[in-house]
């Protein structure tokens, strides 16, 4: 668009005159500034956004390079549970098969007093008690009253605690008898192993 009455050399004309009666070294000078006014110009608007871009694109690769990072971890920590797990259900079925099921349970007593016999022990009291609840067990204590030597005794409780099954002995205690026995009175505790109940649906009628 042009203005009227006013053309591009009555412009220029004046300018380049004035630049031409500079000396050399403001000539140069103004050059100088030109050129740093032409670089900030260039700078402002097309180094400066892509320069903004740029960051930000490193902001973000950051960003994903730490989120992988975290996956990569996470990862690491799924496969160490999954293992963690496996070891604690192979440790559940080992300890699992060394408790008998009810079925099993008589039998069991029978093997506890067998051992008894075995050792020449005199039976004068072999009482089952009521089960004890506990979390996935339940305990059997068997009030037991013996008479035997020492070795007898002893032999007893070794042949106990050898058994497939896990049986435990507390609460011993010995008072002599006569021909050198011992009575020994004591109780045995065996486990049975108890299905847990399963969970309550939600919303579901009792």
């Amino acid at each position: 668009m042009k203005l009227p009455g006013i053309s591009m050399n009555s412009v220029t004309e004046p300018t380049v005159e004035k630049i031409a009666s500079l000396s050399r070294v403001q000539r140069i000078q103004v050059c100088v500034v030109t050129g740093i006014l032409l670089m900030g110009f260039f700078s402002y608007f097309f180094f400066y956004p892509q320069y903004n871009k740029l960051d930000a694109l490193s902001n973000e690769l950051r960003t994903t390079e730490k989120q992988l990072a975290d996956a990569r971890t996470s990862a690491s920590q799924i496969n160490r549970f999954r293992q963690e797990m496996k070891a604690a259900e192979d440790e559940f079925k080992i300890s699992r098969s060394a408790l008998p099921d009810k079925e099993e349970i008589p039998s069991l007593l029978t093997s506890i007093s067998q051992s008894g016999h075995d050792m020449g022990l005199e039976f004068l009291l072999f009482e089952p008690k009521p089960e004890i609840l506990k979390d996935f067990y339940a305990e059997i204590p068997v009030d037991i009253t013996v008479l035997g030597y020492y070795h007898s005794v002893g032999g007893f409780f070794d042949k106990v605690a050898n058994l497939s099954r896990v049986v435990t002995v507390r609460n011993i205690r010995m008072a002599p008898s006569k021909d050198g026995k011992l009575m020994t009175t004591c109780q045995a505790v065996t486990y049975k192993f108890v299905e847990p109940k399963p969970a309550p649906v939600k919303g579901a009628k009792p």
